[in-house]
C-alpha cells in the first residue's frame, strides 16, 4: 500500500469541496498563466488528462500557445471555450486567399464549398480542423495563477465569462490573493505540480503513466532538481508515489523555460565560487648565504581552478600539442632547454644554535 502524503487538515477539507463541485457538474476549462513555467503546464496538462478520464467535457487554455515536449501540451488551445454540439470548421487563411464560402446538399450529405480566389493555393484537407462550440462552463480552474490578470487576455477578453462561473483557484504562490469560489492554496507545497496529484489523488482518478511522467517532471524542474530549499519529506513522498505509478525521468534544463542553459547560483542569484587550492609545503629557497628568502612571484605558480568549464579540445589539437612538446629543441649537450634542479634541492639544510649553516 502507497504511503498517503499528510496534507494539512484545510487542505484536506478543500480538495473535498473541489471533488463534490466537479463531480456535480460535467464541463470546465483548465487555463494556464500567460507566462507558464513547465511546472504550471505539467500541472495544467495532468489535471486535463485526469479529468478527461473522468468523463468530463474540459478544455485546456492559455493566453499564448506554448512550447513545451510535455505530454498533452499540444492540447492547450488560446479560446475560452469547451466542447458542445456547434460543429466547427477552421484552416489557414490569407486576407483575400478565398472568393466565396457556399454549400449544396447531394442526397444525405451536406457539403461545405470553399472556392479560393484566382492566384492561391486550394485549400489542402490536412490543413482543416474540426472542433465543437457552444458548450457550457460549469467550473474554471486556474493553475499557478497568483491573480487573475496573471491569466493574460484569456482574462481580459473574458471577464464576464469568469465573474458568472465557479472558480477553484490551485496555487502555491506566497502572494496568491484567494480570488477563487474554491481556493485551494498551499505555500509550503514544493511545486504546483506535487499540489495537483494530492487533488488527483482526492478525486480517485488513477495515475496513469502520462499523468505521473508530467507531475514528475514538474516536481523536478521546479524545484531545481529536488534541490531547492522547499522540498521536504513530503515532496520525496509525492515523487514516489510517481515513480511506483510509472513515471518516465526525461532529461531536462532544470530551472529553465526553454531549452536555455540552467543557472547554478545561489538562493541569491549570484554564481558559487570555485574552490582555490592552495600550495603547501612549497620548496624554501635559499641564496648564496644560505639566507631563507621568499618565492618570487611566479617561481612556483599555485594551480587555480578556473570558474569556466574548459572548452574540449579535440583530438587532432590534443595531437599537435603533444607533439609540439616533444618536438621542443634541445641545447649543445643533448639537453632540454629545461633549467636544471640543483643536487641538494631536496636535500635539508640543518642549522646550529648560532643561526650558521652545519
Amino acid at each position: 500500500m502507497m504511503p498517503q502524503v499528510h496534507q494539512p487538515q484545510d487542505a484536506d477539507k478543500t480538495i473535498q469541496q473541489i471533488k463534490e463541485h466537479i463531480t456535480k457538474h460535467g464541463s470546465g476549462i483548465v487555463v494556464l498563466p500567460a507566462k507558464a513555467t513547465q511546472d504550471a503546464i505539467a500541472a495544467g496538462t495532468s489535471l486535463y488528462m485526469a479529468l478527461t478520464k473522468l468523463g468530463k467535457n474540459v478544455s485546456l487554455v492559455a493566453s499564448s500557445s506554448v512550447q513545451s515536449d510535455l505530454i498533452g501540451a499540444d492540447k492547450i488551445k488560446t479560446d475560452l471555450q469547451t466542447g458542445g454540439d456547434n460543429l466547427v470548421v477552421s484552416f489557414p487563411y490569407q486576407e483575400g486567399a478565398i472568393d466565396k464560402v457556399d454549400y449544396n446538399i447531394q442526397g444525405e450529405r451536406f457539403n461545405l464549398v470553399v472556392v479560393p480566389r484566382e492566384g492561391h493555393s486550394r485549400l489542402q484537407p490536412d490543413d482543416v480542423q474540426f472542433s465543437y462550440t457552444g458548450g457550457k462552463i460549469d467550473f474554471i480552474i486556474t493553475v499557478d495563477a497568483p491573480n487573475l490578470n496573471a491569466l493574460g487576455e484569456i482574462y481580459q477578453k473574458n471577464q464576464r465569462q469568469f465573474d458568472g462561473t465557479t472558480i477553484i483557484n490551485i496555487d502555491r504562490h506566497l502572494i496568491n490573493n484567494a480570488y477563487g469560489m474554491i481556493n485551494l492554496i498551499l505555500k509550503s507545497s514544493s511545486s504546483t505540480s506535487e499540489l495537483v496529484l494530492h487533488v488527483l489523488e482526492g478525486l480517485k482518478v488513477e495515475i496513469d503513466k502520462n499523468i505521473a511522467t508530467n507531475l514528475y517532471a514538474g516536481v523536478a524542474t521546479a524545484t531545481n532538481n529536488f534541490t531547492a530549499y522547499s522540498v521536504n519529506a513530503d515532496t520525496f513522498e509525492a515523487v514516489a508515489t510517481l515513480l511506483r505509478a510509472g513515471a518516465v525521468k526525461k532529461q531536462m534544463n532544470v530551472g529553465t523555460q526553454f531549452g536555455q542553459r540552467p543557472s547554478y547560483g545561489n538562493q541569491f542569484g549570484a554564481a558559487p565560487q570555485m574552490y582555490q587550492p592552495q600550495m603547501q609545503n612549497q620548496p624554501q629557497i635559499f641564496d648564496q648565504q644560505d639566507q631563507f628568502q621568499q618565492p618570487q612571484q611566479g617561481s612556483f605558480p599555485s594551480p587555480t581552478v578556473s570558474q569556466q568549464m574548459p572548452q574540449q579540445q579535440s583530438f587532432e589539437q590534443q595531437s599537435k600539442a603533444v607533439i609540439s612538446i616533444e618536438q621542443t629543441p634541445n641545447n649543445a649537450e643533448g639537453k632540454t632547454n629545461i633549467k636544471e634542479t640543483p643536487e641538494n634541492f631536496l636535500k635539508p639544510k640543518i642549522f646550529s644554535g648560532g643561526g650558521g649553516l652545519v
